[in-house]
């Protein structure tokens, strides 16, 4: 039984459905905004979707600014200059629009604006003063959740490593999740980012810190997603699996935003943060090794995830349940062509100790593993999957240089 003291959070209003983009400006007028800054990326900027929020911002009466240059994986760096914009152009509300970096980086803007902080202040959990401007989240791909977490990932640039900001503050007032938006994510973004949403399922579920709230959600994430995300992959225009993979990453969003992710995201940053691997890769290419590693600590939470996904575990253990699982997830991503060996993304095997030193930096997610890891352990890791069987290793070069350690 559960008798720790829990806090589930997730924003105030969450709309959800086919159109429902359409209702933005009657969501806007109820938080009185009046000039309106919509921070997206140049790749959505460039489909012609930001109109599907420009123009009902509009109709309601509010004059529109639109910054599109917000990158993947976001520098720290690149933040104050949207910051500066949105205090000279006097704007009262913030819209996230894009994927989750976009969705981060409007975030720390809303923050930041009437805080007239640094971004580096805020790093780790409840480093946000304040409240910030009005903000309405808006995703286009189904992967991050972002749009109904606390949390809010960076590259710090000066270490090598990414980093997380956690704040209540950091929750959209609204977010609208509207599968239509993401009819027109490429195949592959739809495959990286859809494999992030499942991750962020499973390693909801087995959280040391999951609860009776996340769990229902968690576990219909799971089933949501894997029996969609091919069908997302390989026929972009279907209804049905576009709709469970933008309920299925929301889901996964509300469940690891409260009972948080761990060693597959631990392992990760470094990967993103040092080779700028994208994120939705760098989980997939860690998810089956970290899982193996895992495994042992909650074999039951595992069979359980493997019946989630479809598999019969009929007359198995809860061992032999964990090796299906293991098998189907890794099935999983070779279906989807996402790469599971450091070689396959480019990085040689001597990089692995600048790995292992940023993972430990990530304290916070790894008091939600369920079993510990030591050094040796995350390099051992990193070792079985450094070079994929029948393939030659990424020739020698020097490993990134290391730097001081990041805050916890």
């Amino acid at each position: 039984m559960d008798t720790k003291i829990r806090v589930h959070r997730a924003p105030k209003t969450l709309i959800t459905g086919n159109g429902c983009v359409a209702q933005i400006g009657a969501e806007a007028k109820k938080l009185h905004g009046k000039r309106v800054l919509i921070i997206t990326d140049p790749g959505v900027a460039c489909c012609g979707t930001v109109e599907s929020v420009e123009t009902p911002l509009r109709e309601a009466g509010m004059e529109v600014g639109i910054f599109d240059k917000a990158v993947p994986e976001p520098p720290m760096g690149s933040v104050h200059e949207i910051v500066d914009i949105a205090k000279e152009g006097k704007y009262d509300l913030i819209v996230g629009f894009g994927g989750g970096s976009a969705i981060d980086v409007a975030k720390v803007v809303a923050v930041l604006v009437p805080n007239d902080d640094h971004l580096e202040d805020y790093v780790g959990v409840d480093q946000v003063p304040h409240k910030g401007l009005p903000f309405i989240a808006v995703p286009t791909t189904a992967g991050t959740g972002s749009e109904v977490t606390a949390i809010a990932i960076f590259a710090n640039e000066k270490l090598n490593v990414k980093q997380g900001v956690v704040s209540p503050h950091l929750i959209p007032n609204i977010a609208l999740v509207d599968p239509v938006l993401t009819y027109s994510c490429p195949q592959g973004v739809t495959a990286a980012s859809g494999m992030d949403a499942l991750i962020h399922n499973i390693e909801a579920y087995i959280s040391v810190n999951a609860t009776m709230h996340t769990d229902p959600l968690a576990a219909e994430g799971i089933k949501l997603i894997s029996k969609s995300i091919r069908t997302a992959v390989f026929d972009g225009g279907n209804a049905w699996a576009r709709h469970n993979m933008a309920m299925g990453s929301l889901l996964g969003g509300i469940s690891f935003g409260n009972a948080g992710v761990g060693a597959v995201h631990a392992m990760s940053y470094p990967i993103g943060g040092m080779f700028h691997v994208p994120h939705g890769i760098a989980n997939t290419l860690m998810l089956p090794w970290v899982m193996e590693y895992n495994m042992l600590a909650c074999p039951q939470f595992f069979k359980e995830i493997g019946e989630l996904m479809g598999e019969d575990m009929e007359g198995l253990s809860d061992r032999e349940g964990c090796e299906v699982t293991l098998q189907t997830l890794r099935t999983l991503a070779e279906d989807l062509e996402v790469p599971q060996y450091l070689n396959e993304v480019g990085i040689p095997e001597s990089a692995i100790p600048a790995l292992v030193e940023g993972a430990l930096t990530q304290g916070r997610l790894w008091n939600n593993n369920p079993r510990k890891f030591s050094a040796e352990d995350m390099a051992q890791v990193y070792r079985n999957m450094a070079v994929k069987p029948g393939t030659e290793p990424v020739k020698e070069k020097k490993a990134p240089v290391k730097k001081a350690a990041a805050k916890k």
